[in-house]
């Protein structure tokens, strides 16, 4: 017999509404409205944003992708080469002194509190004077604007730019933020191309021909993600030059901007602020090592005032007054963070990024359907070129990318993500004999796909 506490106490909402269901008139030809439920998943009206959908590529949701398609039964572990987060490599520790200064912050109960629009002023202070180091004028803290990761200070800016007919210029390749925001937000996107065969050199030409009364920026990724290069001096100048003549401002994505190792040195574009204004997108992610921290900036660099003018200032705040902030004891530990680190932690950094550089260099070119057109001088990533005639049964990156999970358990990102079909970024900011490993899969890999050779025999025959 069954548990007859359990009809006693078997009053529910889908209880009574199953007893009322079987109350209706079947002879009624209307259609049954039932406002006794809170659920509306049969309307339309609440279904998910399908434009989410079609905006969301990005380089996690390929790596995830990516991740599906491992071989569990793989018995080697995973490497991951795809995505520019080497924080369970413990030669990529942050600084000490900065996990202290974040325990201080948090220990001293002075940043519970939210914070002001723009954020901490003590933070917003030092970041200005750290950035100023390297700039000709100096920065006030008013310049600063805290976010979320660069992603949030990346969202912003993006928004800010969204009224009805704007257009932004985007470099080809670029990191994939970008562009799936400024879909999401209904900007139009334009790309001008990065030459391999110059260093990724922006194609002046192709951005002037791309410009027009709609235009309100251009993007310029230095050091860039995903192409490892750094751009010269003369060449930011000529971008400068370039963009004051088309009567658009330069956004400056400067992430990496401590991760310089080449002949080029980092040049910051505020330098040229003075041609056009600058808006730079930073974060201490890559420099300290700490992407989970979710600390990053607006800087303006706007000496003639141009940005204040246009409303673009305005914008910024009031965006900043609707949206969340990053973790107010990360803001207030950022002055000792900038104040107590090291020279020698960053030079350490930079001496592991080149031993990378050069072993990833070298074994590239030992994997025939592979090309690196240029050496890496700065960030964490490369983009090498695949040669699709050299493999067979591979028609394009992604089914490289997949096949290469699924039989070697390793992780790459295929270009496509990042708007160059059919090549590859690879990220070198792992432990060096876990890149040695990685590379080494990927040439067993491509020699197992490698084109048969037809024998002499077999020539004749034909």
């Amino acid at each position: 017999m069954g548990n007859e506490e359990l009809n006693t106490a078997s009053i529910s909402v889908r209880g009574v509404l199953n007893t009322l269901a079987k109350n209706l008139n079947s002879d009624d030809p209307r259609p049954t409205i039932t406002l006794g439920r809170g659920d509306p998943t049969e309307f339309a009206a609440f279904r998910g944003n399908e434009e989410l959908n079609t905006a969301s590529i990005s380089v996690r949701g390929v790596l995830n992708t990516l991740a599906k398609n491992l071989n569990s039964d793989d018995p080697r572990p995973t490497i991951t080469l795809g995505r520019g987060d080497p924080t369970e490599f413990a030669a990529f520790r942050t600084a000490p002194p900065a996990a202290d200064a974040v325990s201080d912050a948090l220990q001293s109960f002075k940043f519970n509190s939210y914070c002001p629009t723009g954020g901490v002023l003590e933070a917003r202070r030092a970041i200005a004077e750290y950035l100023s180091r390297d700039l000709s004028g100096q920065l006030l803290p008013e310049d600063v604007y805290l976010t979320v990761g660069c992603t949030q200070a990346i969202e912003i800016i993006v928004s800010v730019l969204a009224p009805p007919g704007a257009n932004i210029l985007l470099p080809k390749p670029d990191y994939p933020q970008y562009e799936a925001r400024a879909s999401f937000d209904h900007l139009e996107v334009r790309h001008f191309d990065l030459i391999p065969e110059k260093g990724w050199e922006v194609d002046l030409d192709s951005v002037e021909a791309l410009a027009d009364n709609n235009t309100a920026a251009i993007v310029v990724i230095n050091p860039s993600n995903p192409c490892g290069n750094v751009f010269t001096y003369q060449h930011l100048e000529k971008i400068t030059e370039t963009a004051k003549k088309l009567g658009i401002f330069v956004i400056s994505d400067e992430v990496y901007c401590r991760l310089a190792f080449g002949s080029n040195p980092f040049v910051p574009m505020g330098k040229f602020s003075s041609i056009v204004p600058v808006l730079t997108l930073g974060s201490i992610s890559k420099t300290w090592i700490v992407p989970g921290w979710r600390l990053g900036w607006i800087v303006k660099s706007d000496p003639n005032g141009i940005l204040e003018k246009t409303g673009i200032v305005d914008s910024i705040k009031n965006y900043l007054d609707i949206t969340c902030d990053p973790a107010t004891f990360v803001q207030g530990a950022i002055p000792q963070i900038i104040k107590r680190t090291k020279e020698s932690f960053f030079s350490n950094i930079i001496g592991i990024m080149r031993e990378a550089v050069d072993m990833l260099y070298d074994m590239i070119n030992e994997i025939p359907c592979l090309t690196c057109p240029n050496k890496p001088k700065g960030s964490m990533v490369v983009l090498v070129k695949l040669d699709l005639s050299a493999l067979e049964g591979i028609d394009d990156d992604v089914q490289f990318c997949l096949e290469l999970s699924k039989e070697e358990s390793l992780i790459v990102l295929p270009g496509v993500t990042v708007g160059l079909k059919n090549w590859l970024r690879i990220t070198f900011a792992v432990e060096l004999e876990v890149l040695k490993e990685g590379l080494q899969r990927i040439k067993a890999f491509s020699q197992r796909h490698a084109k048969k050779q037809l024998g002499d025999d077999e020539l004749i025959s034909m």
